[in-house]
Order: C-alpha cells, then structure tokens, then sequence
C-alpha cells in the first residue's frame, strides 16, 4: 500500500491530458480554439486546475552574454478543481484569446526562420505539475504587416531571420515582456550603407507601431552604428498609403542625414 501511494504521487497510472486544437493558425488579436481531454488513470484524483498558457524562446541579454530561453506567456486557467475518478475522461472546450503583440511566425506560407511558438497545457493535480504536450501553433501576419513587409520586399530586402527578444523598447507601449525583430537583408540600393534592417510591431485593436532600426556599415574612421525609426500605422486610414515609397523616402533621408548615402 505504501509503494501504491508512491507511486500515485510521482504520477505513476495518473490521469493524461491530449488538447486537439481546432485549428493551429491564428492573428494576433484572434483566438485558438480547441478542447482538452482529461482522461482518468488507475485512481480517482483531485484535480487542482486546467491551464493553457503560450510559449516562445526568448533570447535574454544578461551583462555581456546572452542566452536563449523558453518563456511562457498570455496564461490562462481553463478549469477550476473538480474530481477525476480513474477511468473517466473530461472534455474542457475552450477559446483561447491571442494577444495583438504575438510574434509572428508565418509569411506567405512560409515558417519564418528562427521563430517558434506553441501552446501548453498544464494540469495540476494534488500540487503537482504535469506540463502536458506543446502543441505547435501558426502565427499569420495581421493585414498591416502584411502590407508593410510586401513593401520592403518590393524595395529589395530579403528575409533573414527573426527572433524575440526579452525587454522592453523605449517609448513604445507594450503589454508583453518581449518583441519580436524580423531582420532584413538590405536591398541592393542601400546595401553599401547598411548591413541590415530590423523591423518590429506592437500592435493593439486600432493600430500598430513600427520600430525600424537600420544596423549601419562602420568605415575606416567610423563605427557602426544601429539607427531607429518610429511611426504609427492606423488600419482604417493605412491603405491610403504607398508604403514602398514611404518607406524608402524614410530610409533614405535618415541614412543622408548621417552621410552614408548619397
């Protein structure tokens, strides 16, 4: 009997936990849906809560090193405590709001170079966590960012990578501890004066900020060094915009204004 309940506390013949989303793609501001299901194992346990919560790597700048890390974000509990008799499934349906700051990880179709994001269940049962499966989940760009990117792909720049990174950006309001960098290789016209271009997002319902920092090329009597660029996009007016031309007027100017363009 005591080896029974030993086992019982490490889990052994407990309950197991399977969530089936409905579908894995979403937008920032949208929602995931899906059902999870609780199925009892050898003995009938107290089940504390059901919880969903999201997760990223990060990469984390500490001192002069750098590390990357897996961070849970956007958590929310799904069930209150209820009783699971062994043998007995229990179905919790749920709609998972996403926030509108979500990473992207998806451009026409393809997965975005060094971004991952997925969703996890977790259940706690009598104190004890079991975290459950990482379901994999597909971010899609929201209509601005689409237009945005397709601009700077019609300049020339070309996809690099993209990654989060822990922090926050200055004068810009955010509600995650985190943004994401999509990095740019520069288009052949400014490709002399820089060496890349990072844009990032951080949009709420109404609108988006834009952060466009431009790593500079350094000579051989100056160092390189990063410029940035903010402005704010509003989804009712923005399509009233050429945003090539906007972005590459932006681009220009900020890199004459520093002589490196002429």
């Amino acid at each position: 009997m005591v080896f029974k309940r030993l086992m019982q506390a490490m889990g052994v013949g407990g309950p197991s936990v399977e969530t089936v989303l409905t579908n894995s793609n979403c937008r920032p501001g949208g929602e995931l849906t899906g059902s999870i299901a609780v199925t009892g194992g050898e003995h009938g346990v107290d089940i504390s809560y059901v919880a969903l919560g999201l997760m990223t790597r990060v990469e984390v700048e500490s001192g002069d090193s750098e590390y990357v890390t897996n961070q849970e974000f956007h958590r929310q509990q799904v069930t209150g405590p209820f009783r699971l008799e062994a043998g007995q499934r229990y179905d919790v349906p749920f709609r998972f709001p996403v926030p509108w700051e979500m990473p992207v990880t998806e451009l026409y179709g393809q997965h975005l170079y060094g971004m991952t994001m997925g969703l996890r269940t977790e259940l706690e049962v009598a104190r004890a966590l079991d975290k459950g499966d990482l379901d994999p989940v597909a971010v899609h760009p929201l209509p601005a960012q689409e237009r945005l990117l397709e601009a700077l792909l019609r300049l020339g720049f070309r996809f690099a990578r993209a990654d989060v990174e822990r922090g926050h950006i200055y004068g810009v309001h955010q509600t995650l501890p985190f943004y994401q960098e999509i990095e740019f290789y520069p288009a052949p016209q400014y490709a002399g004066a820089m060496k890349q271009l990072e844009v990032t997002f951080v949009a709420d319902p109404r609108q988006m900020q834009v952060v466009l920092e431009l790593d500079k090329r350094g000579g051989l009597l100056s160092e390189g060094r990063d410029v940035f660029g903010r402005f704010t996009v509003d989804y009712a007016t923005m399509d009233r915009t050429d945003w090539a031309a906007q972005l590459d007027g932006w681009l220009r100017q900020s890199l004459q204004r520093r002589g490196l363009f002429g």
